[in-house]
């Protein structure tokens, strides 16, 4: 499935396999794949490079632990780290579950502590500059203004939206179908949003495709799926347009979708299950910015503050 720099063909074949059982049973997706690809094969080569490992069973926590040093050492966030040891941990469960391995090696290696950022969010005024920005009556200003709409009127991720297909979005009952895996988010759609996508499907993306049997609703202009990075450099030019020069990033209009219906006094738990959050405290962090950015604002204006 994937070649593995230096390991062994033992270890290249657990590779694979933990990987197969990522993609078929746990559904993962593209972009998951892809990380514990990136993430794994560091992990690999160190193992069978540093210590001869030739299966997993070879591994110990000793080994675990120097690694994460030599991350260290090698100069990667601790973001990056803690990402990858939580591969690692991943992968050596699997083993266990398999009665590969008896217990797991990277379990007592704990990820460092890192200082939570909080959310980079987008006023509301920045918020209708953006979104004012692909104005032209061509194909892919019709797109990019669907895109933006569809970003901020669902918070859906980045690989959420490359990855929906014309059948997922319903425009006469104005919602989309957001899948992952066997869990599937019905995401309502506000009138303006209704509008720009139902443009686009009509006209515009007729214009784009080159096959007709083409299933991905949003395409480049080479008629095929929408990448992540055409997704990332289209936001990165109408920002600059806009005069926003905060670093955003399709997730910077989900933080700012969450924060502002916060705001608004939206419920938080429609709104994790809107997002898709597993876990309450992911939601709850737009509500602690929302009041440190309240009590920053009293500091700032209040006459004496």
């Amino acid at each position: 499935m994937v070649a593995v720099k230096s390991s062994t063909s033992m270890l290249k074949a657990q590779f694979d396999e933990f990987l197969r059982f990522q993609k078929n049973t746990k559904k993962a997706s593209s972009n998951t794949l892809q990380a514990y690809i990136r993430d794994l094969s560091k992990f690999m080569d160190y193992i069978s490079v540093k210590y001869g490992c030739q299966s997993v069973d070879q591994i110990t926590t000793e080994i675990v632990r120097n690694f994460k040093q030599e991350m260290n050492l090698n100069g990667f966030s601790p973001s990056t780290v803690s990402r990858t040891l939580s591969a690692v941990r991943s992968m050596m469960q699997y083993y266990v579950s398999t009665g590969a391995l008896e217990f797991n090696p990277a379990r007592e290696i704990h990820n460092d502590k890192t200082d939570a950022r909080p959310p980079v969010v987008l006023t509301k005024e920045e918020v209708v500059r953006l979104l004012a920005q692909p104005s032209g009556n061509d194909s892919k200003s019709i797109r990019d203004k669907a895109i933006l709409e569809l970003l901020y009127a669902t918070g859906i991720k980045a690989s959420e939206l490359i990855d929906l297909n014309v059948g997922d979005v319903n425009l006469q009952l104005a919602f989309v179908k957001c899948e992952k895996g066997e869990k599937a988010r019905v995401i309502p759609l506000y009138p303006i949003a209704v509008k720009a996508l139902a443009e686009y499907i009509n006209s515009a993306r007729k214009m784009l495709i080159f096959n007709p049997n083409e299933r991905a609703l949003f395409v480049n202009l080479s008629g095929e799926r929408m990448t992540r990075q055409g997704l990332w450099k289209l936001l990165k030019v109408y920002a600059s347009e806009a005069r926003i020069f905060t670093d955003i990033t399709p997730h910077t209009l989900r933080h700012s979708f969450a924060a502002h219906l916060l705001e608004n006094g939206a419920d938080i738990r429609e709104i994790q299950e809107i997002l898709g959050h597993s876990d309450i405290s992911s939601t709850q962090r737009y509500a602690h910015f929302l009041k440190e950015h309240h009590r920053k604002n009293y500091m700032q204006f209040h006459p004496r503050a």
